[in-house]
């Protein structure tokens, strides 16, 4: 089963060169490694390209597609170069070659599973073992622990480390690129059960991820997607629930609204209000110059 491996950049080269190289220790032949830069700031493309011109594959966006779209060039790439499996990988995620030998195998012996991951860690803290219904849970991070070589069933794998079935994706499409960043994945993992195939955790294999370096970067940003794009989650998988649980996530936003004007936190507390205000009025794809009034694109 020969795997591309998709590595997604925005302006972070250090970060996607790091991994590259941690990939290239563990890449078997017939693998690829597809590096996607998301529209970087030009000194951060040369400095890809400088440091990776001869180990991967680049493909370079003139915008900004967000998670979503950005994984799509690749995951267009790595399909028509007949790959059998893909892997999406964060920059700033590192996962050893036992756990992918191991993952790799699960997923070729077990044609109903259509993706599979592992464990998450930063350093010697569970970060989620698999997430639930995003749609109906406020905290989807499942964080029971599970037993060396255990295959647990869950809603979605994570995308941070994520192993794809390419048949899957030939059967339901790419990532749904309104939401842009954040629930993409768990949207895949929703569409591929509902054809048939199921997503897992496989215990007693880690990846590690280390959150605080993209914490600062994407504070405002990610507030307003995560809230928001459950209100597109809820309308396309819990339509008959759909009121009900739009209003459930404008008490949450509202909460965090005002949790955030009382400590004077203004670009937190403007990211929760344009996340209802979006979520109820179908406004997705990629709003980051209007939520951060334009520091970020």
């Amino acid at each position: 089963m020969n795997l591309a491996v998709l590595i997604l950049n925005w302006n972070r080269a250090e970060d996607s060169i790091h991994c590259v190289h941690a990939v290239q220790e563990w890449l078997q032949p017939g693998d690829a490694i597809w590096v996607i830069d998301n529209h970087s700031r030009p000194e951060d493309r040369a400095q890809l390209q400088q440091a990776l011109s001869v180990a991967v594959n680049f493909i370079f966006s003139d915008a900004n597609l967000g998670f979503a779209g950005g994984n799509n060039l690749g995951l267009q790439a790595a399909l028509a170069a007949g790959h059998d499996a893909i892997l999406l990988l964060n920059n700033d995620a590192t996962v050893n070659k036992t756990a992918v030998s191991q993952l790799r195998t699960l997923l070729q012996q077990n044609p109903k599973l259509g993706m599979v991951g592992p464990e998450m860690w930063d350093g010697n803290q569970m970060l989620s073992a698999g997430g639930g219904d995003i749609g109906l849970q406020i905290n989807t991070h499942l964080q029971q622990p599970l037993a060396a070589g255990e295959v647990r069933e869950v809603a979605y794998v994570p995308g941070t480390c994520i192993f794809v079935r390419t048949a899957v994706l030939q059967q339901i499409g790419l990532l749904d690129e309104a939401y842009f960043f954040s629930g993409e994945v768990a949207d895949l993992c929703t569409r591929a059960r509902q054809a048939g195939y199921q997503s897992a955790i496989l215990g007693g294999t880690r990846a590690y991820h280390q959150i605080e370096r993209s914490a600062g970067q994407r504070h405002q940003l990610h507030i307003y997607y995560v809230l928001r794009n459950r209100f597109l989650y809820v309308q396309k998988f819990h339509p008959n629930q759909r009121r009900r649980l739009y209003f459930r996530w404008s008490f949450v936003g509202g909460r965090i609204w005002l949790e955030a004007l009382l400590r004077r936190n203004w670009p937190r507390a403007r990211a929760a209000a344009l996340a209802v205000w979006d979520g109820w009025h179908g406004r997705f794809g990629g709003q980051n110059a209007r939520v951060t009034r334009g520091k970020i694109k």
